[in-house]
């Protein structure tokens, strides 16, 4: 139920919401900050982006702040009735209060002007439809007409309204619920998940690239198989990532199944997460997507082999094939952070491999070769991916990983492997051998280059010359 709250916070009290509060006061302006601030002012979380809602002109106020406001720039969008003031790493969002509808085709809405209760009718859920007022007479009482702080209390996201209206206005209010979920470990209030999979459909008017960002929210979160799941529980997997969708299930022959793929995929995924922090930011959001697709390609592959049970023969081969096209469909980056995710699942079972084999130094340097910069974070990956239930199993795999990991250093610090070049070129081979440019001079490169890997020379100019002039002679070039 509403009550009256006085909120008392150093959140709430910058001087920044004063200076908002008395702009107002001096327009006659009725202004309160609204939405994810109030609501990670409440459970104590950062939060930057600060968004006001005026009844009247967002857009006047915005100017007279932005006027007072040293050092910071106003950015005025006239067409949606917001504007924003920038200073420094702080944003302040200003709109009016507004009252929307929706046709059923789109998920723009008609918007009008409105009070603050309209405001927050239109809110996708209660806990981010409260609002503080910045006026000086009420300045922090909260207003809270849907219970939102009880909801952040039972840790529950619901809709202020009918929530198959709210999702049927606005589907991509179902994957925010599920985002929501999963970033602050909240659960969805029983309607709200049923009405999410009445109205799972209506996703499909959403475009891409926002189902695409919701999905990096949650996979940033600090346990995402728990979006990856509800995805699932709410039948909304298969309609905005069929490919992850394909993993579900087991198949059983001769009373011999193989695992769940999808429930071991979220446990890597989880397992990533759980290790990543040390991982630049560039690449921890695709380092998890890599942890997600890994195994992209085990439905494709999968086989019954007498003798030998179920089978998944080059699905990290065949997975890394498929990554371009999962990538387009999803609208995700068609550029060098594809090509890690590429990378990683291609090479993915190469440090399993390595375990599971004898460890030796051209294995491991074939290895530095291939992943070259990426190595820290394929081994990563490698150990998140083991997830046996049998843990004198787990204990050998991951002894025999910090050996490869401790071999990967020697032969680092001794043969300098990662990303190297031949260290005699291309244009070095045909002034010794007089050649023109061909498939020859190519040939008698990579001949050095796996010499080196293998360990039958170092990886040196003078050693590298001298076998070039051994192999050209084998071969009759001299």
């Amino acid at each position: 139920m509403p009550r009256l709250m006085i909120i008392r916070s150093d959140k709430i009290e910058l001087p920044v919401l004063h200076l908002i509060g008395k702009e107002a006061d001096e327009l006659g302006l009725e202004c309160y900050v609204i939405g994810g601030y109030v609501r990670d002012l409440i459970l104590h979380r950062p939060s930057k982006d600060i968004d006001i809602v005026v009844v009247g002109s967002g857009i006047e106020l915005a100017h007279a702040v932005a006027k007072v406001l040293k050092g910071s720039h106003l950015s005025v969008f006239k067409t949606y009735g917001t504007a924003q003031v920038k200073r420094g790493d702080m944003e302040l969002e200003f709109v009016g209060a507004r009252r929307e509808s929706y046709h059923h085709d789109s998920r723009n809405p008609i918007v009008e002007v409105g009070t603050l209760e309209d405001d927050q009718n239109r809110r996708d859920f209660t806990i981010n439809a409260m609002a503080i007022c910045l006026n000086n007479d009420r300045y922090g009482e909260l207003v809270d007409p849907f219970g939102g702080i009880d909801d952040l209390e039972e840790l529950t996201i619901r809709t202020p309204l009918d929530p198959d209206i709210t999702f049927s206005d606005d589907p991509l209010r179902m994957m925010r619920g599920i985002r929501f979920a999963t970033q602050l470990g909240f659960y969805l209030h029983p309607d709200t998940f049923d009405a999410i999979v009445r109205n799972k459909e209506r996703i499909n008017i959403i475009t891409r690239e926002r189902i695409a960002d919701e999905l990096n929210k949650i996979m940033l979160s600090r346990k995402p198989s728990v979006g990856w799941l509800l995805l699932d529980k709410t039948g909304l997997l298969p309609l905005v990532c069929p490919a992850v969708a394909q993993l579900k299930g087991v198949e059983t022959k001769e009373g011999r199944g193989h695992k769940d793929v999808f429930v071991h995929t979220l446990q890597v995924l989880d397992n990533v997460a759980a290790t990543d922090s040390a991982v630049s930011d560039d690449k921890r959001l695709w380092l998890r997507w890599a942890a997600l697709l890994h195994d992209i390609g085990k439905p494709k592959t999968k086989q019954w082999e007498e003798g030998t049970g179920w089978t998944f023969r080059n699905h990290n081969y065949i997975g890394a094939k498929m990554i371009p096209a999962i990538f387009r469909q999803m609208k995700l980056p068609q550029n060098e952070k594809m090509d890690y995710v590429r990378k990683l699942v291609d090479l993915h079972m190469r440090p399993q491999n390595l375990i599971e084999d004898t460890v030796t130094d051209s294995a491991v340097r074939r290895m530095l070769f291939d992943a070259g910069d990426d190595i820290d974070d394929l081994m990563l990956l490698c150990d998140a991916d083991i997830t046996s239930k049998n843990q004198e199993k787990v204990k050998r795999f991951h002894d025999n990983y910090q050996l490869v990991k401790r071999k990967m250093v020697e032969l680092e610090e001794k043969d300098r492997i990662r990303n190297f070049q031949p260290p005699v070129a291309g244009n070095e081979i045909m002034e010794l051998l007089h050649l023109e440019p061909c498939q020859t001079v190519g040939e008698l490169k990579a001949a050095i280059k796996d010499a080196i890997l293998d360990g039958t020379i170092p990886n040196e100019h003078d050693a590298a010359k001298d076998y070039l002039i051994k192999i050209a002679a084998q071969k009759g070039l001299i």
